[in-house]
Order: C-alpha cells, then structure tokens, then sequence
C-alpha cells in the first residue's frame, strides 16, 4: 500500500493546517508556495526561522549559467547548463517583543494556523507565543498581485494579549540569499546600488559574471510600509546586499498594530538597470489601491479565472481540493502574458531542474491551455519555441546533425543540460514540440501560424528525424538506435517504439502539410526531400510481438524479467530512492507511459484490442515514479471502460504533491504535471476528444462522486459540461451553434442538450 504523507486538511478551496510540522518543513513549504507569473516564492515564513526549511524567492526569466563540469568530456557537450537563481527576500520581517527575538524553531507557537486560500491567492499565517513578560498574537497575510504582477502584499498584525511591551520590527530586503543547488556555497549576486527616500527603501543587484555571453541580469527591489493605514517613514538603514526598515511600538494590553509592507520589483528582462530606481519611485507613486483594496482587486481576478477554469466536483472533497490545488499552481506560475517564458517543471516552487523549461510543455500543458485561455495564450508557447529555432539547429549541428534538435532543458534554446543519457539520447522530445503544433492547429481551427512559423520549425525537426535514421539492409528498414524513450529507466537503447512513432509522424505531417499549403507558405522543402520523409515513414521499423500482440517498447525490452510492480515490497519503493541506477536500468520496471505516451498521442490510429492488450501488459510493471505518468494512465484506462484503474491513477495526479506520493515535494512542486489532473478528468472521465476536427465526449461518473462539471473553450465557443448520476448537459455558453458527438452520436448544440448518462458495466 502506498504511503501517503498528508500534511493539510482536506478543504474544497482551502490548503490549511493547525499544526507546525518541523521536521516536514520543506514539504508545507512547497505546499503554501504563491506566485503571479512574474514572481513567486515558497511558503516561508516573514520572520526569524533558524530551523531546518528551504528559503527561495524567484524571478520569471531570471537565471545563471553554470559552467559544464564533466570528468570525460564528449564531443557535443553543452558549454554551461543553466539553473534559476534564488533572489531577494522581500518579505523578511524580523520581529522582536521586549527584544526576545520570535524563532519558531525555538519557540513553541500556541493556537497556531496556515492558510492557502486558492480562490484568491492569499496565504496567512497566525499563532500566539508566550514570552517572560508577554503574551502576543501574531497574524501575517501576504498575496503577490495578479493585477500588477511586479507588486508583493504583506500584511502583520501584533496583537498584545497580556502585559505591556515594546515591539520591534525589523523589515527587509535581502539579497544574502543563495541556492540550495550551488557549489561551494556559491551566492549569484552583486550590489550595485541601495538607498532610501522619505518612504522608500530600494536594493539594485546584479547576477555574477559569466564566463558565455549570457547578459548579466539585475533585479531593483523597493519597500514602502504603512502603519494601521498611514504612510509611514521608518528608520533605514544600508548593509551589504540589504537594506533595513525600523520601526518600534509601546503596546499594552489588548492593543494591537497593522504593519503593511508592499514591494515592487523590476528587472534587467524589462526595464534597463540604469532606469530601474527611478521608474520603481514612479509606480510607487501611482501605487493607490494598498493592502485591502489591492486583496479585493486580487479576489475579483481570481474570480474571473475561477469562472472559466473552475473544475466542480460534488461528493469527493479530496479529489476537489486536488484539482483545485493543481489549476491554482498552474495559472499561478503562466497565465500566457510574455511570449518569452515557458513552464518549468518546478515553477517558482525550488529549484529542482534548474528552472528551465523542458517537453513536458508541450506533451501536458498545451491541451490545458487550449481550453481554459485564450488561444493567444498557446500560441505564445509555440512562439517561444519558434523564436528558438536557431538554436535548435545549433544544438543539432553540435551532433553532426541536419535540421533542429530541441534542447531536454534549456532557458534560451541552447541545450544545457549535461547529463549524457538524458540529452542527447532523450531525443523523442524533437517531436512534442512538432505535436504542439498540431495541437493547437487540430483545436482552433487556425491554420495561419502552421502554414508560416509552424512549418518552419516542423520542416528543421523533420530534416533532424531524416538524419538521425539509418537504414538496416538487414531488416529493409529504417531505425533509431541509441536513444532514451520517455521512460528513463532505460538508456542507450535501440528503437524504442514511441521514438520511432512520433519520427515517422513528424516526417508524414510535415509533408502533408506543407504540400497543402505550398502556395501559401514561405518555406521551402526540395522534392526529393519530401521523397526520403515518405520514403522513411513509410518503412519505419517499429518492434512488435504478434504472439502478445504489443508494441514492444525496444528491441531488447522482452528479454528481461518480466515481473509486476506487485512483486516489489513497500520498502523498495521509490526505486530511484532505495536501488542503484545499475539494478534500476536492467530491470522492466517502467518510469512512466512509453509505449502507452504514443497511443495516447495517436489514440485514432489504433484499436481497441490494441489499446487493451499494450496497457494490460505495461501498466503493472509501471512505477508511476515520473509526475508525468499517472494522467496517461487514467485517461487509457477510462476509455477502456478500467473505472478503478482511471480514478486511481486520477487521484494519484491530482493529489501527487498535496500528499506526498513519489516523497520528493519538499524540494518543489511538480507544476506541469499537475495538468494531468483536469487531462484525467476532461479527456479522460468526460472522454473529450478533438481529433479529425469533430468535438467528442463519452462521459462516465465515478461511482465515488455525485457530479462533476467543467468549462471548455473552443474554437471561438465556450461550452459547459455537466456530469450527474442522471445525464450528461451540454450548455453552449456562448458562440455560435456547434456540432459534437456524444456517445457516438452526433448533435447540433444551439443551446443546451440533456442526455442521459450511460452507464454500461464497466470492468473495474
């Protein structure tokens, strides 16, 4: 049996404890992490901790490039692999009662409480301590804008419960910061300018030189504060790579104070350096909604996000809170605004794989997008990845390679990650970023950006896909050897299946495509170029067993000990945390969907025995050690009618941090899996599917809930669907009349439709 480490209450809207877990620190950290897209932090504490817990702040698009350390150097190596950079802590606020400092590591807090409110964005925090002469409530609420997204909230309130006192406060910026991941206790920045003014108090930093050409970033960060509702102008004060605010009351009992603190931040990435103190005064300036009209602000615009993307689930708080918690993460780390950023994996959560972005992008988070934004907001992801082009055909020369390889992780489209097995071998991510494409073409209907930017890049990856080849006299057909496939529990193998099918897909799409739009496109692809694509993707070589009749997941995948994951014990698991990489790579046991990614992809292409008897084979011997693996799972699963496989797997995905489930949140938060939630329930309990431009649902309701219902955009319509025990309602919000299948049979919904629920027998 699993085991699970919960460490919050379950609440439909709400992440909250009563109990301060000092050993599980990290974990409630990354749990109560904020952010609006620009900015973000983990769930710290705006005072003295001197405990064991994991301080990180961090800036959209800022980061530092490390140099590429190796004992055998390879030919193709990235020069530096890069990595997100823990900035200025903005919220610190040390406070002292009768000049007994408040540590919660040595003290013990009574009535203590924390609160995630994801209808808005609002984390509090409150408790009373005890001190020789004192007793005080304590009452922190800190919320980063949405609205202004440069701007930070904080919020302290002081209440003196018994006997009289002096409270100190000591707020600041603080730039003493440096990453959990650095070598040698490495710090990323240089001072370069600090002061005040009447009511400001500003800090400029700029990042370490580096050795590559990477501008050097800076980051200006500024505080004002207000005392219960007036501007106030503390006592400052300058220190290397900080600045400091004092302030001092004389409180008696039953008195309390409000200390509201607000930040603005800016960055090299926007506005110069040299323009950044005085642009910062500026909006300071013309800052006039503070504390309480700014939360009411922050709650509207929360609202309207919650109006589209909300996910209702009746009868199951657990699986709400985790929907929930995953589409308040998501829109908390991109909302779509900057063509510039992507997706990493870990957000502003920690610092776990660098920061960077990587395919999980455009494999997991492209559908989402697509139906709860706009269409701008994808198409952004897309122009990211095709402003990166040229990149992508410096990291394939690297190889000796024709074409385009996108990099595994990367902040400007140069690779950099060094890690051999996963860079360079890892190469069926080429071809997510081609799916995205058709992605967003098959959903909006819009074929503007394929036939321009989109066939650009897919002519460079199929050009790649042409040269990595070869051609096998013995077997007549083409092969991929030396590759990693999506479950990286196996390196350096020879055709993987899901490697060699999106290749011959990119290779078949490319051409299809650019033969439909030749008149229409700027690109140019040669005829005998176009032959060799057909010629390849028509004679593929992809493993199979007729006799098992399944895709085999590499040449050599059947000759190990086949076992299930059922004949490991509870202690083994997680493999990547109790085996050697040695015992892992020679074992069957699988990361995450490899064969079963590939029919997710291309559902239409195959059958449903084949669907069955490939996920009857895979699915017991997978560890779902990957956040990636279990929405895959869940979605096959309900469309082979497996309702207990699919809503376990769902609530795997949807709950994967909120408990705890592979024991590795307490270094961040899985961010672009937490897609697979909404994937789990929109394209597989709902079975909505979008392929051959024909809108389809099957839905079914777990036998564990009452209802569930969700919004869709599509295709310049915004539709609602309902899930009861009863029937399945389709409401066609806005937009004009649309033609959908339901159950196979095919509608035209104007308005509303009401039909009633299938509930066939489901093998569970």
């Amino acid at each position: 049996m699993k085991q699970i480490k919960r460490l919050f209450q379950i609440d439909p809207w709400k992440i909250r404890t009563t109990k301060l877990d000092k050993e599980n620190l990290r974990l409630q950290e990354s749990l109560t992490s904020i952010g609006n897209g620009y900015m973000g932090m983990r769930g710290n504490f705006e005072e003295t901790y001197s405990g064991d817990h994991h301080q990180g702040t961090y800036f959209a698009g800022i980061w530092y490039p490390d140099k590429t350390r190796v004992g055998w150097w390879k030919n193709g190596y990235p020069e530096y692999f890069g990595k997100i950079i823990n900035a200025v802590n903005f919220i610190a606020m040390d406070i002292y009662i009768n000049d007994h400092l408040i540590d919660l590591a040595e003290i013990e807090p009574e009535d203590f409480y924390w609160e995630l409110n994801m209808k808005n964005g609002v984390l509090t925090r409150s408790y009373t301590v005890t001190t020789p002469k004192n007793k005080v409530r304590i009452s922190f609420e800190r919320f980063l804008s949405i609205i202004k997204n440069n701007a930070a909230y904080i919020r302290l309130a002081i209440e003196m419960l018994e006997g009289n006192g002096t409270v100190k406060v000591i707020s600041k910026l603080d730039s003493n910061v440096q990453n959990e991941d650095s070598n040698y206790n490495e710090r990323f920045w240089n001072e370069i300018g600090c002061g005040t003014t009447k009511e400001i108090a500003y800090l400029t930093t700029q990042t370490i030189p580096n050795n590559f050409s990477i501008d050097q970033f800076t980051v200006t960060s500024a505080m004002r504060h207000f005392v219960n509702g007036q501007l106030a102008q503390p006592v400052s004060h300058e220190e290397t790579l900080a600045v400091h605010s004092l302030f001092s009351f004389d409180l008696v009992t039953n008195q309390s104070i409000f200390l509201d603190k607000e930040v603005l931040v800016l960055t090299s990435r926007d506005v110069p350096k040299d323009q950044q103190v005085s642009q910062i005064i500026k909006e300071f300036n013309n800052l006039h909604l503070h504390h309480l009209q700014a939360k009411e602000e922050q709650t509207a615009a929360w609202d309207k996000r919650w109006e589209l993307a909300d996910v209702v689930i009746e009868g199951d708080d657990k699986a709400q809170q985790g929907i929930r918690f995953n589409l308040f993460q998501l829109f908390s780390t991109y909302y779509g605004e900057d063509e510039r950023l992507n997706i990493g994996p870990k957000g502003f959560t920690g610092e776990k794989y660098g920061g960077a972005t990587y395919w999980d992008t455009e494999a997991y988070a492209v559908p989402l997008y697509l139906a709860l934004a706009k269409p701008e907001v994808t198409k952004n992801l897309l122009k990211y990845r095709h402003n990166q082009l040229p990149q992508a055909i410096h990291n394939a020369k690297q190889q000796g390679l024709k074409g385009a390889l996108y990099p595994m992780v990367t902040f400007t489209g140069i690779e950099c990650h060094n890690e051999w097995e996963i860079t360079f071998e890892e190469i069926h991510r080429n071809g997510a970023i081609a799916y995205a494409i058709y992605n967003y073409t098959n959903y909006t209907g819009d074929t503007e950006y394929l036939k321009n930017e989109g066939l650009e890049v897919l002519a460079e990856i199929a050009r790649f896909w042409a040269d990595r080849v070869h051609f096998s006299k013995r077997k007549n057909k083409y092969m991929i050897h030396g590759v990693t496939g999506p479950n990286e529990y196996e390196n350096n193998v020879n055709n993987n299946w899901y490697t060699n099918k999106i290749a011959q897909w990119v290779l078949t799409y490319t051409r299809e495509n650019y033969l439909n739009f030749k008149k229409e496109t700027t690109v140019q692809i040669k005829e005998e170029e176009l032959a060799n694509w057909q010629e390849i993707a028509e004679n593929m070589y992809f493993p199979v067993d007729e006799e098992l009749g399944i895709f085999v997941q590499h040449d050599t995948f059947l000759d190990k000990e086949l076992l299930p994951v059922s004949a490991l014990s509870a202690n083994e698991l997680p493999l990547n945390q109790h085996w050697s990489w040695d015992k892992i790579l020679r074992s069957c046991f699988i990361k995450q969907a490899d064969v079963l990614q590939g029919i997710y992809f291309f559902s239409d292409s195959f059958t449903k025995e084949e669907k069955q008897k490939n996920f009857d084979f895979y699915e017991p011997m997978t560890v779902h050690e990957s956040s990636l693996s279990p929405s895959i799972h869940a979605i096959l699963a309900a469309e082979l009618g497996m309702e207990d496989k699919a809503v376990e797997m769902y609530q795997r995905t949807a709950r994967l941090d909120l408990d705890n489930y592979n024991n590795d949140t307490e270094d961040g938060l899985h961010i672009t899996s937490m897609t697979g939630s909404w994937l789990a329930i929109v394209q597989g309990f709902a079975q909505m599917k979008t392929d051959h431009k024909q809108l389809r649902f099957a839905p079914f309701l777990p036998k564990t809930w009452d209802a569930y219902s969700f919004h869709v955009n599509y295709r310049d319509r915004l539709i609602f669907v309902a899930i009861s025990n009863k029937q399945v309602t389709v409401t066609l919000v806005s937009g004009k009349p649309c033609p959908l299948t339901v159950y196979e049979k095919t509608y035209l919904l104007k308005d509303q439709l009401d039909i009633p629920l299938r509930k066939e027998e489901l093998d569970v």
